[in-house]
């Protein structure tokens, strides 16, 4: 399966993240175009690969340019305005995917004038290849553009799929907001061993190896978290002791339950 044509339209954090894994995939960049406002020079792939075209504008793509995906990387409070002049491609049948968080496939519909969209949750470990991507595909799309989605997006980590789209605000709460709670942790724990008398540097180191290091294992391991967690609590030792604050009526899962649950209902408020 090759890449096809591709039209990225935004190329920020995320959309430099796919660029860096399609070229790594295999990508030639004569096969791409970019359209993003703030330039070349602000794009790093852009400056990187000197054969990829990057523009400011949708009127300045060449006339003869068939794109077979047509990917939206940017932000949600100016995709109204970025969104409708890529109606003019839709003749073209190209497939729109989105990784434009909170905006639905009959949002797209309603200002391109096609069925041919595919939905995409990615979250920010894209960038060192390590991501996961959620997508869903209108009924519109056709197998083979439902395979060049899944290449596209596998370039910067694993993909799953979901037949329902109201699944999508709380895949967004899960996985899309989850590193910030990820960050979050090695964050309250560096602190935690501030406060109990670690110098900040050391704290800081720690915290940071114990989160990448165990995030290492989780994913090599086939144990449930559960059985990894208790693989390392002594009964009586300090472990058991820590858990058991972490663990106390509401705890921490109840926390993260209620915290999720707030994340989605904010997806489905964006989402308009």
């Amino acid at each position: 399966m090759t890449f096809g044509t591709i039209l990225l339209v935004g190329c920020g954090k995320m959309g430099s993240a796919l660029l860096d894994g399609w070229f790594k995939r295999g990508l030639n960049p004569v096969d791409a175009i970019v359209v993003e406002p703030a330039g070349r020079d602000a794009v790093l792939p852009c400056a990187s690969h000197r054969a990829l075209t990057c523009l400011p504008h949708v009127s300045k793509i060449p006339r003869d340019f068939r794109p077979d995906v047509v990917l939206f990387a940017v932000k949600p409070q100016i995709a109204d305005e970025v969104v409708p002049p890529y109606a003019s491609f839709t003749a073209q049948r190209p497939v729109f995917l989105s990784v434009i968080a909170g905006k639905t496939t009959s949002y797209f519909q309603r200002h391109l004038g096609t069925g041919a969209i595919v939905r995409a949750m990615p979250n920010t470990p894209a960038s060192v290849g390590k991501g996961v991507s959620v997508l869903y595909a209108a009924p519109e799309v056709s197998a083979v553009q439902r395979q060049v989605c899944d290449v596209l997006m596998s370039a910067v980590g694993s993909v799953e799929w979901i037949d329902d789209e109201g699944l999508m605000d709380a895949v967004t709460a899960v996985s899309g907001s989850g590193p910030a709670y990820v960050f979050l942790v090695a964050e309250a724990l560096r602190d935690a061993g501030v406060a109990a008398g670690l110098p900040a540097d050391l704290a800081a180191r720690l915290a940071r190896a114990t989160i990448t290091g165990s995030g290492t294992l989780l994913e090599k391991s086939d144990l449930a978290p559960e059985m990894l967690r208790q693989n390392v609590t002594s009964p009586g030792g300090t472990t058991a002791a820590a858990l058991n604050v972490l663990m106390a009526d509401p705890g921490l899962k109840a926390l993260f339950t209620k915290a999720v649950a707030e994340a989605t209902r904010r997806s489905k408020e964006l989402a308009g």
